[in-house]
């Protein structure tokens, strides 16, 4: 489900209620192994997201601002942008 490559976290699979805890864990883990101060999560692969899922991005949002690093969506599904915009968060999506 995570892939590190350079700065950019690739993230596969689905991204939802199921999956969400493991993801985040997964994410935050690479995240505090990085050396670079900013990194790129590419959401290319994912294959379903809910609402569990833009919890998870935040998530990493949070982990990424303690440690001192900047963090980017590269690729986003449709349907984040579609929940991001139905609870009003979408000019926190990094």
């Amino acid at each position: 489900m995570i892939r590190v490559s350079g700065n950019r976290i690739e993230v596969s699979g689905p991204l939802m209620m199921a999956t969400a805890g493991a993801v985040l864990a997964a994410g935050e883990q690479a995240l505090a192994a990085m050396k670079e101060t900013e990194t790129e999560f590419d959401l290319k692969a994912v294959e379903q997201m809910d609402s569990a899922g833009l919890a998870v991005i935040f998530g990493w949002v949070r982990t990424a601002r303690a440690a001192g690093k900047s963090l980017h969506i590269t690729h986003p599904p449709q349907n984040l942008l579609s929940l991001a915009a139905v609870y009003g968060v979408v000019e926190f999506l990094p």
